[in-house]
Formats: C-alpha cells, structure tokens, sequence
C-alpha cells in the first residue's frame, strides 16, 4: 500500500509534512498577531488569589499554556497548573521555587513579571470572561497559522486537489471547533471513567450501551452499535441488505438518534418510498406504482409526519469517494450531531487515482470510514458485496452461508472492521423451504463480543425487517 501524502494527517499538519509555522507560538504568517496582555495578566493574577478559579480554567474553559502569546506567561501558567496537578497550593513564592527548579524562572521574567502578576489584579470572579479572551485570540492566531499552511500548500502544491481540500477543511474545523490532539491518560484515569459507566449501567439495569438497532435479539448480542466502531453488514444481491440498513437508520432517527445516510445505489426519492412502506407498512410496489385505497392514506400521512420529524439525512450522490464522505459527514456533524453514518455501499465509492489497484483502493476506503467512526465518536455502517465464489461452493443450504474469507477485497476490510455480520435468507435458494421469511443474521467477527446468529423475519413487501416470529404468526 502506498504512503498517504498526508504523513500528518491524523495530527493536523500540512501535507508534505512540516510543523504548520512552528508550533502554536511560532512565527506563523506575517502581521499582527491577535492576543491582548492585559486579559493574560489578569488571569494570571486572578489565579494567584484563588485556587478555586484553576478548576474552573483548566475543567470548563480548557485553558492550556500555548493559548498564552507571551511567553513569559505561558511559563507561569505552566508551573500554575504543575502545582495544581500535584495538590500543591500556588502563589507567588511556589510559583517561583517551580520555575526555579524546573530551570525557567529567567526565561519567564523572574521577580518582574511576578511582581507585575502580584499587583493590584481584577476580581477573581471574572477569570472565566478573562480566560475566554485569552483563548478566543489563540483560537484567531491558530486559524491565521492554519490558513497560511494552506496557501503554502497549495502553492507548492504539495498534494492532489481533492486532498488539499479535505486537509483545508480538517485543518479549519479542528481551528474553529477546538478539536484539540488528545494527551495519553492514565489507566487509572480511564478506569474511573469506565467504573462510573459500568456501575450507572448496573443500577439503571440498562444493556444498551450503544445505538439500538431495534432488533432485539440483535441488541442483546451487540449491546447496539458501539461508538467509535466499524460495522459491515455483508451479504449477495438480492438478501435485502439495503432495506435492512434503512430499517436500521429509521429506528435510530426516530428515536432521535442524527443519522446520516450515504447511498450511491439508491435516489434519494427511492430511500424515501422505502422509509415510508416501512413506516406505513404498506406494500412498497402499491406505494410506487400509487396504488393507494383512499382509506390508507390517513395512515400514510401520518407515517410521513412522524419521518419528517427524524433526523435523518439523506446524500445520493453516485460518485463519491472517502474524502467526500467524511468532510461532507464532518460538515454535517458539526450544523446537527450525528449518531451514526451508514455508506451504502463500499464497493460503489470512487477509488482513489494513487490507489495501485482495486484491493488497494477498498482497504483505503475501510480504513477511511475506520478513521472516521473514531473521528466522530460514532458507528460507521458501510454495506460491501460478497465474492459470487460462494455460489459455486456447493449445492447445499449450509455452504451458501457466508463466510469472512468471501468478503470482496476482504483483507484490509475484515481488519478495520470492529464486527462483520452477514444477511442470508435461505428461501432466497429454496423458494419451498419450511423456513420461508426468515433472514439470519450472521456475526462473523465481534471485536469485543461474541460470535452469534440471529433470525429475523423478512417482510419483502414492505421493505422491512423485524423481530422474528415464525411464519404463520404473519400468514
């Protein structure tokens, strides 16, 4: 596999490498750089009267060093914050003695700017407007840092052009929205965070600690759709995969769960059709073809009422490749929350021009969507084709059923996927079977969970899937 152009791109920098200007105090582009002194001094001061202000900075404002512009006060703040960190009261005299052992008492101006930071200060109430003003001027001098990177980028043209743009993008968003690189943490840290959820969980009895599917049996296998993870749902033509996504993304956007759907198969118009039988439960070819008794209408609008309340968005376009998805999924995250982004389907995404070849180019696509689920803190669900070997593996039901081995391309994507599952409906091969309208659901990898099967009912003329029943119980 070829190198990204990006050897940065998970960290922000530009592409072809680089440091974006030296840092967050580097010099940066040329002009004015915005800050004001006075605002820095006055938090600093306020926190020289008050411990309690630290919590409030560094908890809800997020205040760091690097929003500082003078560096002096950046190696205050710094040594404020170790002795904080350590349960260690600060005021000038401690405030001192660190700087002078950590060797950067010179370079923050010794007795001068403690002094300066000592004298007659604004009311401790304010710190947290005072530090609102010092990091808003940080959050400024980043995006002049970040906007030079890419005139210069483009300038040299250091990648291709779609790639300049979805890095300009990035570049800005992480600038605007303050999406700060994430610093280790201890595992002590961490099991506390966890150890709280577990025990909120267990006193709420709630399973569910992902998005609901709204299958049950489903949900108790995978506890819903975990943030953070890659979800492929494989399977052959004709199993339904598209009409069981979209029964996914209904039940998530009317439980108000953002869902965004990508799907370079289907029209927009087609989705909608199909949400609607679904909602309705009407039959889906009476829908298309507007064959319609008058008395179901009344049922059909109210199904169209109660879907035009979801949050649930819809982008059709055919040609599409993974950069697209996820700046447009950024975008979007960003004007309405998002809970979940389906892609339907992985092999229908444009490749990549550098890509050497078509398993080369759809590893890159999983690992894109991969990238983004961690990115967003939310599950990916991306549909992908079966090789159509496994018609050719025997004649019996059994060696029909899917396997890891016949997913298309399937190296790199049964690596990035966190639990790979599988539609068969075996009345798709026997018309006759005893087992007519029913789907199994196939867990063929489950990252952090078990191996099951689960058995749906299909209802295919109404697009839908749900809880399964044995057949009679649907006549």
């Amino acid at each position: 596999m070829t190198q990204s152009t990006f050897p940065d791109q998970q960290r922000g920098g530009p592409p072809g490498g680089g440091n974006g200007g030296g840092g967050p105090q580097g010099p940066g582009p040329g002009g004015p750089q915005p800050h004001s002194l006075d605002a820095e001094r006055a938090v600093l001061g306020a926190l020289l009267l008050s411990d309690r202000a630290m919590y409030t900075l560094i908890i809800e404002e997020g205040l760091k060093p690097d929003d500082f512009y003078s560096q002096r006060h950046r190696h205050v703040f710094r040594a404020m914050r170790a002795l904080y960190d350590q349960g260690e009261p600060f005021d000038r005299l401690t405030v001192k003695d660190w700087l002078d052992q950590h060797g950067t008492l010179g370079e923050a101006g010794g007795d001068a700017t403690l002094d300066e930071l000592s004298g007659p200060i604004s009311a401790a109430g304010n710190v947290r407007q005072y530090a609102r003003i010092v990091r808003d001027h940080s959050l400024m001098r980043g995006l002049l840092r970040a906007t030079a990177d890419i005139q210069m980028s483009v300038a040299e043209r250091r990648a291709k052009p779609r790639e300049l743009v979805e890095y300009a993008e990035r570049s800005i968003l992480q600038v605007a929205h303050d999406d700060r690189q994430k610093d280790f943490r201890s595992l002590n840290d961490v099991l506390q965070d966890e150890t709280e959820k577990l025990h909120k969980l267990s006193l709420e009895g709630e399973e569910m600690t992902g998005i609901p599917t709204g299958f049950t049996d489903l949900d108790k296998v995978t506890g819903g759709f975990q943030r953070g993870n890659l979800v492929i749902i494989a399977a052959r033509p004709a199993m339904g995969k598209s009409a069981f996504v979209t029964n996914i993304a209904q039940h998530a956007a009317l439980n108000n769960f953002g869902v965004a759907l990508f799907s370079m198969e289907m029209g927009e118009g087609e989705l909608a059709q199909r949400f609607l039988a679904s909602e309705a439960k009407v039959r889906g070819d009476d829908l298309r073809r507007g064959r319609i008794e008058q008395r179901r209408w009344p049922k059909i609008l109210e199904a169209s009422n109660r879907l035009a309340q979801a949050p649930l968005f819809i982008d059709d376009t055919s040609d599409i490749s993974i950069l697209e998805v996820r700046a447009k999924a950024r975008r979007l995250h960003q004007r309405h929350k998002l809970d979940m982004v389906i892609v339907d389907y992985l092999q229908l995404m444009r490749a990549d021009a550098g890509a050497d070849n078509r398993v080369q180019a759809v590893g890159e696509m999983s690992r894109g969507l991969k990238i983004l689920a961690r990115e967003l803190d939310l599950p990916v669900i991306a549909l992908s084709q079966l090789s159509r070997q496994l018609e050719n593996r025997g004649a019996s039901i059994e060696s029909k059923k899917p396997q890891l081995s016949d997913l298309r391309e399937s190296g790199q994507i049964e690596q990035d996927a966190d639990i790979v599952m599988f539609l068969f409906r075996e009345e798709y091969y026997d018309p006759d079977t005893e087992n007519k309208g029913m789907a199994e659901v196939i867990i063929a990898k489950h990252r952090n969970g078990g191996l099951d099967t689960v058995k749906l009912t299909f209802l295919g003329e109404y697009m839908k899937f749900a809880n399964y029943q044995p057949p009679e119980r649907y006549g």
